[in-house]
């Protein structure tokens, strides 16, 4: 009696159930949409042309997938026929392992190669993509924006014109960083003491979160920044306005939160235009309240999150270098009121 029939659809229907949950999970993982930013949904010319590649790199794993298991299915449900001479089932097998293990990968992979040489010859700097220039800076955990033909320093938020290509100087000033936004362009590493380039556009009109792609220490899930992308009118409106010293307070309460501030510890660390406190080491609160999050893309610039983050910044974000802040009541409360006017 032949023991071993049972073994072979039980083997058989293991593949086709892995194979089928295989695809299954393609198909969901590609046709899911969430909030988070995705390689898969381009609004640029750079990111297009990287999901261009991405889909065709994923079309040919398919097909060879599918052919994979096509022959596996083969070889499991096909009855071995009787052969009289084993030298043509040897030279069967040969031509098989040499077309399909030598001759097909290679074919592959010069076409890959061929196609990535021709995606990043697209991806090269456009020849007008000085026309606006940033320069980032990536530290632990934030992000410093500095627009040097502009004179204009910021934080965690990049601003660019719709349409045109941004040229973006990209250094680090404590350990390796990454800087992606997905829906833009791909990948490009941050370094200390090196300057690597890079360049951004966006078609259409937008917030883009962008994030840290290399790892950087222990809040580096919560490293994050947001490119603005708006009109040319409006970009320049927000230019001249970022151009100009902190308004000064008018009213009692805010008067004295700027003196809070001014009397407090915050100056060795924050820099506020027009006053005397120029600290460098963490971002520059000229225009605070105009920013779109907190802690570098944690959570929404409101006035919650900001009593939040003075009071107890690491319950917010674990890990930064933000020490605590205590104070009495009244001085807080003067203290936000006047970081608020910091538009």
């Amino acid at each position: 009696m032949n023991t071993n029939t049972g073994s072979k659809p039980s083997l058989a229907y293991s593949s086709f159930r892995r194979l089928a949950v295989s695809l299954a999970t393609a198909l969901l993982l590609t046709g899911c949409t969430t909030d988070s930013p995705s390689m898969l949904d381009p609004q640029g010319p750079a990111a297009t042309r990287i999901a261009e590649l991405w889909w065709i790199i994923f079309g040919l794993a398919t097909v060879i997938y599918i052919a994979v298991m096509a022959f596996l299915a083969i070889a499991l449900f096909r009855r071995r026929r009787a052969q009289s001479e084993e030298q043509p089932l040897a030279q069967n097998g040969t031509r098989l392992i040499v077309l399909a293990g030598i001759v097909g990968p290679a074919i592959v992979l010069i076409v890959i190669f061929a196609l990535s040489i021709r995606i990043m010859a697209a991806l090269t700097i456009p020849a007008n993509a000085d026309a606006v220039t940033v320069r980032v800076t990536g530290h632990q955990w934030w992000w410093e924006v500095a627009y040097p033909d502009e004179a204009v320093l910021t934080a965690n938020e990049i601003h660019i014109p719709v349409g045109q290509p941004v040229l973006v100087h990209l250094d680090a000033a404590d350990v390796v960083h990454n800087f992606w936004i997905p829906e833009l362009h791909g990948k490009m590493d941050m370094i200390p003491g090196q300057t690597n380039t890079f360049w951004i556009q966006a078609d259409r009109a937008g917030e883009y979160r962008g994030e840290c792609a290399e790892f950087c220490g222990t809040q580096h899930g919560k490293m994050a920044f947001i490119v603005v992308a708006e009109p040319a009118e409006q970009y320049a409106t927000w230019l001249a306005q970022q151009r100009q010293p902190a308004p000064k307070p008018v009213i009692a309460q805010t008067q004295y939160g700027q003196q809070v501030f001014l009397g407090s510890a915050c100056v060795y660390c924050h820099a506020v235009g027009g006053t005397n406190a120029t600290g460098k080491v963490g971002p520059d609160l000229t225009h605070l309240a105009s920013r779109l999050t907190l802690g570098a893309g944690t959570v929404e610039n409101n006035l919650g999150n900001l009593g939040g983050w003075v009071v107890n910044p690491h319950y917010i974000k674990p890990g930064n270098l933000m020490p605590a802040v205590n104070m009495p009541g009244d001085d807080l409360q003067a203290l936000l009121a006047y970081l608020q006017t910091l538009e």
